[in-house]
């Protein structure tokens, strides 16, 4: 139950952040439920990104989390943001952002309602 739990937090999260912000968008999907399915397929492909790279990331980048005080946290955020774009922009659905600075701005937004919602539902990871 985690594990869908985190992935719906994660869908909410993303589809919140390109209602907000219009340098990022979701594509495909004609109808609701085709965009709810699409919108789950990317937060799925959003928590495998999460799972697998940004460990090895967080690991490299110890100095700069520590330069910056934790801040860099925003970018590497940012740059897995832009990798679940990446991996879904090779189909004919899934994430699309405009540039480096939006998807700083998105990161922020999915990970302030994700955490909310996690905070809320208790689905907090383990």
């Amino acid at each position: 139950m985690g594990f869908v739990a985190r992935v719906l937090i994660s869908g909410v999260a993303i589809w919140l952040a390109t209602v907000l912000l219009p340098g990022l968008e979701v594509v495909g999907g004609e109808s609701t439920a085709e965009r709810v399915g699409v919108i789950l397929l990317i937060a799925l492909v959003f928590g495998l990104v999460n799972a697998i790279v940004k460990p090895i990331v967080a690991v490299i980048s110890i100095p700069l989390y520590i330069l910056t005080l934790g801040l860099f946290t925003l970018v590497v955020n940012a740059l897995m943001l832009m990798l679940t774009a990446w991996i879904t922009e090779q189909t004919t659905w899934g994430l699309r952002i405009d540039n480096f600075g939006t998807a700083v701005i998105g990161a922020l937004i999915v990970s302030v309602v994700s955490f909310v919602l996690s905070s809320v539902t208790g689905a907090r990871k383990d």
